[in-house]
């Protein structure tokens, strides 16, 4: 399995910087915004909440070193930390990689077909079976 960042398009990867950035923001008590996103409970219920959004961020940072792009590593408040690998369901990473494919039809098209039938998880996290998250917001 591949780690999805790499499938990211621009836009995507940009986005999941900004909305972590953000997240860590909230963990840290530095906004009141976004304190409700449904997602943060991923980081939440890590042991090390800010390890673990830091940990998620030096991954985004390093797969957008590795296309050229500067993210400032410097806002990574707890960079290179070891958070551990936080579990992941099948169920949630096979919505994600849906998300990502309806994302890329519309936008970048011409990555559609690089897109693996199954995306592994990122590296902080560990795949394990169970359906969507509780959390995620199915349409």
């Amino acid at each position: 399995m591949v780690d999805p960042s790499r499938h990211l398009d621009r836009q995507a990867l940009i986005a999941g910087w900004r909305e972590a950035l953000l997240a860590q923001a909230v963990l840290a008590g530095r906004t009141a915004g976004y304190r409700h996103h449904p997602q943060l409970e991923r980081f939440r219920a890590a042991p090390d909440p800010l390890g673990a959004v830091g940990a998620y961020l030096t991954a985004l940072a390093d797969e957008a070193d590795s296309r050229g792009y500067r993210f400032d590593r410097t806002r990574i408040d707890r960079q290179g930390a070891d958070a551990g690998a936080l579990p992941v369901t099948t169920g949630q990473l096979a919505f994600e990689r849906a998300h990502l494919a309806a994302k890329l039809e519309i936008r970048s098209p011409d990555l559609l077909p690089g897109l693996p039938d199954r995306l592994g998880p990122h590296p902080l996290f560990v795949e394990v079976e169970g359906p969507v998250e509780s959390w995620e917001r199915v349409r």
